[in-house]
């Protein structure tokens, strides 16, 4: 089946729920991932005086992102996770790697078109970013922390590719986090305390159950990024919220 992002949308018209029901089936293919009517749509769906519930249950999880970029340009963005804090439980004998459990994420109703079966792929966080500039500049960025890795991920990349912010700006600036990250059961709208205090009563008047975190809370995941400029100068940023470095050799 050829789709858009419009007609293979789902009942929900929230972001996620478009994207949860785009993923999964082998047999759809997304043929259109520009601006158009349908998105123009779904942004006028967004009630800035009333949030939306946020229904999804939690799940534990734990995830780690890397990112290289060598001498010729070749750049590589990573994400290693077993999805729950143990993953499945199992270990393999001989070598002690723990298995990962992302198959949980399938469905077992034959119904859903993330029904476990051959070929497809679970609804999944797992995002290595990897960006190419007009004026020559390659990004490779990530974050870990369930839920919010898409969150933060636009944020770090949108501060620095469109609001000017140096790389390290964006990775420090605080971050907010709508859902469930790793080793928590809380699905809040979590912000770190550096944000404006009216930003902050603002949400909680339109409904969101806001959550104040520490000001660098590695609650928000521990983000990265190197980019490569087009005169061949390396930029490295590091999150402060984690025991994370950039390293050059």
């Amino acid at each position: 089946n050829r789709c858009t992002v419009g007609n293979c949308t789902p009942g929900s018209l929230d972001g996620l729920g478009v994207a949860q029901g785009l993923t999964g089936s082998p047999d759809v293919v997304i043929v259109e991932l520009g601006y158009n009517d349908t998105q123009t749509q779904l942004a006028g769906e967004i009630d800035v005086h009333q949030a939306l519930p946020w229904p999804d249950p939690a799940q534990p999880g734990d995830t780690i992102w890397m990112g290289a970029v060598d001498s010729s340009g070749r750049a590589v963005s990573f994400i290693q996770s077993v999805y729950w804090e143990f993953g499945s439980g199992v270990v393999l004998a001989d070598t002690g790697i723990a298995w990962q459990n992302r198959g949980s994420s399938f469905s077992l109703d034959p119904a859903s078109h993330l029904v476990l079966a051959p070929h497809k792929k679970p609804f999944h966080t797992l995002n290595p970013a990897h960006a190419r500039f007009d004026d020559g500049r390659h990004m490779v960025y990530g974050n870990m922390g369930g839920d919010g890795q898409p969150q933060s991920q636009s944020a770090v990349f949108s501060r620095y590719a469109m609001f000017g912010q140096t790389l390290q700006q964006a990775v420090s600036a605080p971050r907010w986090l709508l859902g469930k990250t790793w080793g928590q059961e809380s699905t809040t709208l979590k912000l770190e305390n550096r944000f404006d205090q009216q930003v902050m009563r603002t949400l909680s008047a339109v409904g969101h159950d806001v959550e104040i975190l520490a000001d660098y809370s590695d609650t928000m995941g521990h983000a990265g990024a190197i980019v490569r400029q087009a005169d061949g100068l390396y930029l490295g940023a590091a999150d402060p919220r984690s025991d994370g470095l950039v390293a050059a050799f």
